[in-house]
């Protein structure tokens, strides 16, 4: 059993998945395999998970980046699933402080739009109600004058009001890697860049997967008493593969984010506005930018790449120029973008809007469990009901029990800060920058670390500590220091993994990787002891990478 993430010791993690059979076998790191992964390991299950790319590389690195009850499913009265997405909110928030945080979100009202005052003072009290949200984050009416005030770049002839609630902002990646790292410490082996290519069977129950290291070609065998599916997108291609692609299918929809400087779109706040056509989008401040999204469409392509078109990118622009005329913004004042693919469950006539984001569970003759649709917020509760089949199936199989469900009070990897609050946080951050500043790693830098890795920004500065001798540029210290606590403890192999998944890097400073890119790609190629072709095939893939977020396809 193996307690450690690191990509030093991949050739290790081989070895124990070709050699050891499991009790559950998951496939796909997006964060409904990685929530499995840890509420299996957690009840004592000896769980294994492979990834075809790299963890949350699909739908898990591509969303809104909220932590959100969905206010728009109030809307289409699925009021199960704001009542059980608003509560895990608040479980998100307790156990990963560091990367769930509470933030305003301004609601417009304006002339005619798809929300009046009643109705949105209304929608907003029973979003409040059902979440459990407490008395000092509850929602706060506006007048006309006061939604000005709260934000003046709106267009004030067609305003009418708004409302003021609490959502919360999180990294979607990040916080599958912390689920991932959690149930890695819970003894659960997980793998990115393994692809499952073919399943294996006696007696026609799933019993195997054949698998392949993306990297040495190196084909193995997991064996595992139980399978889940969780391959988000591709969920239908392994069900195919098992030849139990009946009834119920999945149906992807796109959705597309723009990213601009602030100085283009200096907001006080998040804001949730209404677009022409009925829909509603999110502007989000974020640090030194501000991202914009989301568009809901219908998606046939390939499910490795979906790109961002230039239909994509005006019809965010309209939208956001539209609500708030004084910008004006323009497609050369997009930095980012991003597109990503939501594997939601097909209704006949029904709209890419207008489709639940429930999840669902399929059962194969094979024993294959498969699992798709859901929102990043409920993942807790998916893993809970996947784990509690694939528990009831042992214990009848074999006579083993298992604990029941724990992680709703399981503190994630690195969110044991000293409090949740926002004070408490910023009294963590004040500590550490304090005990840092005699190798000049400043109080932002220790925040923005703090954001993203929680506590285990200890490890990172401990790192810097000792690169004093080797590095003497303090920033590039840091930097060099968090590279290597992400090869070592979240399984980074590339330099893809860290600038777009560990970090964001790649959407949110994107000019700035410009700078330090020779830096890093010479000291991972080091770390990881690459070959020369090893460089070149992973500056390639980057560089692709690079250009893929400012190509807007016709």
């Amino acid at each position: 059993m193996h307690t450690t993430f690191s990509a030093l010791n991949r050739v290790a993690y081989i070895d124990t998945l070709s050699s050891e059979t499991f009790d559950l076998l998951v496939i796909g790191g997006g964060i409904t395999g990685a929530g499995i992964a840890l509420d299996a390991a957690s009840r004592g299950m000896k769980v294994a998970l492979i990834e075809q790319l790299d963890f949350a590389s699909g739908t898990s690195s591509r969303s809104t980046k909220l932590i959100h009850g969905g206010l728009r499913y109030l809307k289409q009265l699925e009021i199960a699933l704001v009542h059980e997405t608003g509560t895990e909110r608040a479980i998100l928030h307790k156990n990963a402080p560091h990367i769930v945080s509470p933030e305003n979100m301004l609601l417009p009202i304006i002339e005619k739009g798809s929300l009046g005052k009643f109705s949105t003072s209304m929608g907003l009290w029973v979003y409040d109600y059902l979440a459990g949200v407490k008395e000092g984050e509850r929602r706060k009416m506006l007048n006309k004058e006061e939604t000005l005030n709260a934000e003046p770049l709106l267009r004030n002839d067609i305003v009418l009001g708004g409302g003021l609630y609490k959502e919360y902002r999180t990294d979607d990646a990040r916080l599958t890697i912390e689920v991932l790292k959690t149930a890695v410490q819970h003894g659960a082996t997980a793998l990115n860049y393994v692809k499952a290519t073919e399943f294996q069977y006696e007696q026609n129950k799933i019993t195997a997967v054949v698998a392949e290291d993306i990297f040495s070609k190196k084909q193995f065998t997991i064996k595992a008493a139980k399978i889940v599916n969780a391959a988000g997108p591709w969920v239908d291609t392994l069900r195919k593969e098992d030849q139990s692609l009946k009834g119920k299918s999945l149906h992807l929809t796109k959705g597309v984010h723009l990213v601009v400087p602030y100085s283009k779109l200096t907001l006080k706040q998040a804001v949730y506005f209404d677009v022409k056509d009925g829909r509603m989008i999110f502007a989000i401040p974020r640090g030194k930018v501000t991202y914009i999204g989301t568009t809901d469409t219908n998606y046939k392509g390939a499910t490795e790449t979906p790109t961002t078109t230039q239909e994509d990118v005006a019809y965010i622009l309209s939208a956001v120029n539209f609500m708030f005329p004084t910008i004006k913004l323009k497609v050369e004042d997009i930095i980012s973008t991003w597109a990503g693919l939501r594997p939601l469950i097909h209704e006949d006539g029904k709209s890419p809007s207008e489709l639940s984001r429930k999840d669902e569970i399929f059962f194969s003759p094979s024993g294959l469990i498969s699992i798709a649709g859901g929102k990043l917020t409920g993942f807790r509760k998916m893993a809970e009901r996947v784990t509690n089949v694939v528990a009831k199936q042992l214990q009848k199989e074999n006579g083993k029990t298992y604990k029941p469900c724990a992680t709703a009070a399981m503190i994630l990897s690195g969110g044991n800060v000293p409090g949740i609050d926002a004070h408490a946080i910023f009294n963590y951050k004040q500590k550490l920058s304090g005990e840092a500043t005699q190798i000049q790693i400043t109080y932002n830098q220790v925040s923005e670390l703090v954001n993203k890795y929680g506590t285990a920004t200890e490890k990172i500065i401990e790192r810097a500590y000792e690169l004093t001798g080797t590095i003497p540029d303090a920033d590039k210290r840091i930097l060099i220091a968090e590279l290597d606590y992400t090869i070592e403890h979240e399984m980074v192999t590339n330099l893809n993994d860290f600038l777009v998944r560990r970090t964001g890097r790649l959407y949110f400073e994107r000019n700035y990787i410009l700078s330090v890119y020779q830096l890093l790609k010479e000291h991972i190629a080091e770390r990881l002891q690459w070959t020369a072709e090893q460089q070149a095939e992973h500056d390639a893939a980057f560089k692709k990478e690079y250009n893929l977020v400012m190509q807007f396809a016709n």
